[in-house]
Parts: C-alpha cells; structure tokens; sequence
C-alpha cells in the first residue's frame, strides 16, 4: 500500500491554491469583460463620455464589446487553447491601450487603478493556466485545434 508523504500532500495543496487562484483571477477578468462589453455595446453615457473625452468615435465602443464579450467566451470555454492564446493578447491590448489613452491625454487618471488591476488579472489569468488550457498542454492532443478541458 503506498503512503502519501507530507511532501506530496504540500504539492497537492500548491496545486489546488494555483487552480483556485486561476480560477478566481479569470472569472474575475471574465466578468468585466462581460459587463464592460454589454455597457460599451449599448454605449451607456458614463463609457461613452469617456471614450469622447479621449479622442475616439462612439461607435468604436460597438466593436471593443463585442471584442470583450468574445474574449471572455474564449476564456470560460474549456478546449481551444490557441484561440485563448489570442483572447488573452486581445484583452492585454485593449487595456493597456487604454491606460496608454489616459496617460496621453491626461484625461479622466482616475481610472488608471482599475485599468491596471485589470491588467494584473490578465497576467494572473494566463499565468496560472493549467495545463490544458496552453497551447501544447500535457492533453498529447494538437496544439493549433481544440484540446481537452
């Protein structure tokens, strides 16, 4: 009969922790993805006036929600870790390219905290993957097509 060392018990743990943070930080990330699509896509006056303020048409607001909403489909969805590949670049430049938006029209700096734990989301997100959820996971499937949750 074998016998489960506290080492393994520890590693067991660090797993578990690893997978509930990644879970945590995505669900996270996938939630403002989803609200923040649904309010650009219907341009609510508190997105819109911010977008103004910033230099740029409303109607670029439509195509960065359906972007968003996207991205998170792409995220919560198991399999097809290229395409979450894409997803997690994807939203790494929306939000960058908004925080890079208000440092350079020095407009509405308030929101320079949230775009940035938002970008520290992302990081965690992808940084915490489980295996198959990479591209070349340990599924023995193809890395370019769906693979395994």
């Amino acid at each position: 009969m074998a016998t489960v060392t506290s080492s393994q018990t520890r590693s067991a743990r660090a797993v578990r922790a690893k997978l509930v943070t990644y879970w945590i930080a995505t669900g996270l990330l996938a939630a403002e993805l989803v609200l923040g699509g649904i309010w650009d896509i219907l341009r609510i006056p508190l997105v819109r006036d911010v977008v103004s303020h910033l230099g740029y048409p409303t109607y670029f607001l439509v195509l960065l929600g359906i972007w968003k909403l996207l991205g998170a489909a792409a995220l919560l969805v198991p399999r097809f870790p290229l395409l979450k590949e894409w997803a997690y670049a994807g939203v790494f430049f929306v939000f960058s390219g908004a925080i890079v938006s208000h440092l350079t029209t020095g407009k509405n700096l308030h929101e320079l905290g949230f775009l940035f734990v938002v970008l520290v989301l992302i990081a965690a997100s992808w940084a915490l993957r489980p295996p198959t959820r990479r591209v070349g996971g340990s599924t023995g499937g193809p890395t370019s097509g769906p693979v395994a949750p």
